[in-house]
């Protein structure tokens, strides 16, 4: 038997999934859902191709800056489904070894299904090992990610149908 190492939260969004892809691709909307509030992004950068980047930088209260290298767009399907991890930089080249023990790196696959009027989003972390996963959930996924969520519904709901 194969161990599970992902971390999954859905959400049922009242918007169309090319509303929400907008929201996960374009920076200037990206930036306003993607940390759980009161955390902020201060940079973003996202080439919603594959090989492409995906990097941000947070503003973590109480904690300060959390920069890590640039990640890798591994697919991009508008507006179904995108890709990314932070074990590769931009143009698949491999970040090098984190140097603290508690860091690691994760994959994440973020799905957008067109479903009771709306897109039924699914986001998956994936992990190298148990411990990767343990961390994660230390870390608060499921809070995190969950209001991430909900902070995503709220914005592509606003833009639902603007271009």
């Amino acid at each position: 038997m194969t161990e599970d190492l992902t971390l999954t939260i859905t959400r049922q969004i009242n918007a169309s999934p090319q509303t929400v892809w907008r929201c996960l691709t374009e920076p200037e909307l990206l930036v306003q859902w993607f940390a759980p509030k009161p955390v902020e992004i201060t940079e973003v950068e996202v080439d919603p191709t594959p090989g492409g980047i995906f990097h941000i930088v947070m503003k973590v209260p109480e904690y300060g800056e959390m920069r890590g290298p640039s990640g890798c767009v591994l697919l991009a399907e508008s507006p179904t489904r995108m890709v990314w991890t932070a074990a590769l930089g931009p143009g698949f080249a491999p970040n090098p070894p984190h140097t603290n023990p508690d860091d690691f790196y994760m994959t994440a696959d973020m799905r957008l299904e067109a479903r009771d009027g709306g897109c039924f989003y699914t986001a998956t972390a994936l992990h190298a090992t148990p411990q990767a996963v343990v961390a994660h959930e230390k870390m608060g996924f499921y809070d995190g990610w969950g209001t991430t969520a909900g902070q995503l519904a709220e914005l592509a709901e606003h833009y639902q149908d603007s271009p």
